[in-house]
């Protein structure tokens, strides 16, 4: 029962944080592409990485699905992606498709490796 609650309430500043951070986005570099969610997609991405190798084995599996499922996971978003591809779809912005597509999936590959290599190397040097 205990997990369910750290999930929960993981999910709700998760939720929130992608929420401010597509407000930061939205205001300071505008809506031409949608930079908020691959923000929170390649920052999630990186911080899923790093707290596998880093922090996943390390705590308490409650806590562990709080910040992993429920914080991280609400941070980023595949739906949006989703309705974003195709909003540029529908409005033909096929080079910002590809983009979108190439930053989202090489980008989130790469920074989820980079994460695991950061949080296992503190691991390793502890």
């Amino acid at each position: 029962m205990k997990a369910y609650l750290y999930v929960g309430i993981g999910g709700a500043i998760g939720s929130l944080l992608r929420y401010f951070v597509s407000l930061v986005t939205l205001h300071f570099i505008g809506n031409a592409f949608p930079y908020g969610t691959v923000t929170v997609n390649l920052l999630g991405a990186f911080l899923l990485g790093w707290f596998t190798s880093h922090i996943l084995y390390q705590t308490n599996p409650s806590l562990a699905a709080g910040i992993g499922t429920g914080m991280i996971g609400s941070f980023t978003t595949l739906s949006t992606f989703s309705v974003d591809m195709l909003f540029l779809m529908e409005n033909d912005a096929i080079i910002s498709v590809f983009l979108y597509i190439t930053i989202s999936v090489i980008g989130g590959l790469l920074l989820a490796y980079a994460g695991l290599r950061v949080g296992k190397k503190r691991v390793d040097s502890k």
